[in-house]
Formats: structure tokens, C-alpha cells, sequence
């Protein structure tokens, strides 16, 4: 980092050395003074006088008169010449104050963009490096005790009658001393979170958890991230992600675990993961969800972190990514590749069996299913949608390029 500051400055300061000495250098062809034009003028006419005289041209009394005339002329021509030399000597300064200027400007200006701009101690790092940083930032981060040890303040709980927090007291005690009591482990959880104890609640939605076993539900595992994450201040914990990635592998388009999982990824390192499954959820919907809300107030910069000149979708049209999007997961590893698309493809899929859609949905419905290795599906699709569209020429084209894509059709 040393280094980079070092090289910036001496780029800076060796620009304006240039410009200042490009200011003080001497103009070549510059314009005569008009008083030494005619200091030459009448120097040359007494000259011309002498001649005259000499060659009795002019008389004696003659030559006097205009040696008179033209030596007042020689002093005026004189003190003009010592003002505009005065005033140039004056004025010999103002090239320097000007590159000094300019090299205030070009320094303070420079360093001002890069610290709007840039991302200061932050190394220049490959592509390749970036994706080894953030997966290394991912496997290593802190743990929930960590997390949770690690916050020096925390919010204010939220506002409770006396009669309540009693209630909740009562439950306290009846569920430590009835610890397999799985409905009074329920009741605490739900009642420690609307106290804002997210620790508590978190506590007590593990033992459900426990309780419940291979018959605890994708909400029941949900429910506990999501109080996990909450007692983290904000922070998606190893212990949050493995309920969220169990949710997930029974129901793949549930939004509030993938909205954790890509606020995780943001967390370390990989805005572009998280701005595409945050995209695909607020193109699902619904508006009222309460993950929409969380996602509109940072998505944007989230794709600007991505390198994404974003513009915000119309919510709940159920129309997932772009072509580009769909072409781009590609490059991503399977199980990212799978959370970015999967979402979208249970609910375009849904839509347009009960709905019907324009041929653009059918066609990305059709290249995201053979993105995501389900090609029997896919042609499924796609002979629907030729079918359905079998008297439009041009949807026929653009089904027939996405069957291609897909590997569904030659």
C-alpha cells in the first residue's frame, strides 16, 4: 500500500514540475514593447541627422532643433520602457503561484477521488484472487459465540407491560424445569423474540429443533437462522447458514433463507452472488414479503459493488433473470448456480403452467432449466411452448435458440 501511495505521488508531483515549468518558460515571438520599437526608430532618425549635417543637407541650426525634438522623443520612449519592465518584473511570480496551484488541485483532487472512488487498503487483486479471498473469508469467519460475544451494544428492547414480562418469566421457569416440554419451547422461543432476546429465542428454537428431530419442518429450521442472525446483530453465522442450507435442500425457493444466504455472501466477499439471488427474489415477489423490503435497501449498492449498472425490476412479475444473467450463472460453481435459479424456476414454472406468459418467460424458463442440468424438463417445456405458439413464426425462433441453449433441441 506504501508503494501505491509512493508511485501516486511522484506521478502527481512529476505532472507539476511540467506544467510549471511549461508556465515559466520564455515565449518565443512574443510582441516588441511599442516604447523600444521607438526607442530604435529615434536613435535611427539622430543618426540620419548627423548625415545630413555632414553632407550639408540640413543647416547647423536645423540639426540642432530636430537633435532637440528627437532626444525628448528618446526620453519619453526611455521611461516608457522602464514602466513595462517594472510591470513585468512584477508579474514574474504569477507562473509559479499558478503551478503551485495547479499542483494543490491535481493532488487533493486525485487523492479526494480516490478515497469517494477507490477502496483504500484494499489490495489490487486479480479476479481469481478475489474469488479465493472471499472463499477463505467464508470458510474462516467467526462463529455465533464469537458474533454474538463481540457486540458491545445492542438495540433496546422493544416496549413490554409489566403483566407480560411477568407471563414470560413464568414460562421461563415452567420450560426449565419441563425441558422436553416441546410446545412450552416453542411458546419461549416466539415470546423471547418479541422481547427482542434473540439469544434467548434463538436457545430455545434449537431445543424445538432437538425435540422435533427428522420431523422438524423447513419453517422450524428458517425460524432459527433467522433468530441466530438476529442475536448476531445482522451477522450470518456458520451455525445460521447450516439451518439455512437444511431449509434449503427441502424447499429450494424458500426467500427468507435465500436472502440470508446471499446477505452472507455479501458479507464475504461476493457482491456479484448476492446482488443475482436478491434480483431473482424481488423478480418473484410477492411485493409484501418481508424479504423485498431488506433487499430494495441494498441492492443497489450491492450491485454497484458487482460491477451491475443496475435498474431496479418491476416486483412480482415472477420473471427471473435475463438471457445474460442465465448465461453468466454458468461461470458460477453448482450450488450457487442452483440458489441463483432454482427460486425463479418454481415460480415462472408455476405461472405460466396455470397463467400462460409472453414468449420471452417461456424461453428463460427453458434456457434456466437446462442451466441447472434438468433437460428432460426443459424439453417438456419447450414442446408446451411450441405448441402454444405454434402459429407464431418469430416465438417459434426464439423458443428453437433457447431449446438450443438448453441442449434440448439441435
Amino acid at each position: 500500500m506504501a508503494l501505491f501511495w509512493i508511485l501516486a505521488g511522484g506521478l502527481a508531483l512529476g505532472v507539476a514540475i511540467l506544467l510549471a515549468l511549461g508556465l515559466r518558460a520564455p515565449r518565443t515571438g512574443a510582441a516588441v514593447p511599442a516604447a523600444a520599437y521607438d526607442l530604435r526608430v529615434y536613435r535611427d532618425q539622430l543618426r540620419e541627422v548627423e548625415k545630413d549635417l555632414a553632407r550639408g543637407v540640413v543647416s547647423k541650426e536645423d540639426a540642432e532643433r530636430v537633435r532637440a525634438e528627437v532626444s525628448r522623443r528618446i526620453l519619453a520612449a526611455d521611461a516608457a520602457l522602464q514602466k513595462d519592465d517594472v510591470t513585468a518584473d512584477a508579474s514574474k511570480g504569477a507562473p509559479g503561484i499558478v503551478a503551485g496551484a495547479i499542483t494543490l488541485v491535481l493532488i487533493a483532487g486525485s487523492v479526494g477521488l480516490y478515497l469517494q472512488l477507490g477502496a483504500p487498503g484494499y489490495g489490487d487483486l486479480t479476479l481469481a484472487d478475489r474469488i479465493a479471498f472471499a472463499e477463505e473469508a467464508l470458510a474462516e469467519r467467526p462463529s455465533q459465540a464469537e458474533a454474538e460475544a463481540s457486540l458491545t451494544e445492542r438495540g433496546a428492547p422493544p416496549e413490554a407491560s409489566p403483566d407480560y414480562v411477568a407471563l414470560v418469566e413464568q414460562l421461563r421457569d415452567t420450560v426449565a424445569r419441563r425441558p422436553d416440554d416441546l410446545q412450552g419451547h416453542i411458546l419461549l422461543a416466539q415470546n423471547e423474540a418479541n422481547l427482542g432476546n434473540f439469544r434467548a429465542a434463538a436457545e430455545a428454537q434449537g431445543e424445538v429443533l432437538r425435540l422435533k428431530g427428522p420431523d422438524a419442518e423447513v419453517a422450524d429450521y428458517v425460524d432459527y437462522a433467522d433468530m441466530l442472525v438476529l442475536a448476531a446483530g445482522g451477522y450470518v453465522s456458520p451455525e445460521a447458514e447450516t439451518a439455512l442450507r437444511t431449509a434449503l435442500s427441502v424447499d429450494q425457493a424458500n426467500g427468507t433463507a435465500r436472502y440470508y444466504i446471499g446477505l452472507m455472501m455479501a458479507q464475504t466477499g461476493r457482491p456479484d452472488t448476492a446482488f443475482r439471488m436478491w434480483d431473482a427474489l424481488l423478480r418473484e415477489g410477492p411485493e409484501d414479503a418481508p424479504w423485498i423490503q431488506p433487499i430494495l435497501a441494498q441492492i443497489e449498492d450491492m450491485a454497484f459493488r458487482a460491477g451491475v449498472n443496475y435498474q431496479l425490476p418491476e416486483i412480482g412479475t415472477g420473471r427471473g433473470p435475463s438471457a445474460a444473467d442465465i448465461e453468466a450463472a454458468g461461470d458460477l460453481s453448482p450450488a450457487e448456480r442452483l440458489e441463483m435459479i432454482q427460486g425463479m424456476v418454481s415460480g415462472l414454472s408455476e405461472r405460466l403452467a396455470t397463467e400462460g406468459g409472453p414468449v420471452q418467460d417461456w424461453a428463460q424458463l427453458i434456457s434456466a432449466l437446462g442451466v441447472l442440468g434438468q433437460t428432460g424438463q426443459a424439453r417438456a417445456v419447450y414442446d408446451n411452448a411450441v405448441e402454444v405458439f405454434a402459429e407464431d413464426t418469430r416465438a417459434l425462433d426464439l423458443l428453437l435458440r433457447a431449446g438450443q441453449r438448453a441442449r434440448v433441441v439441435e
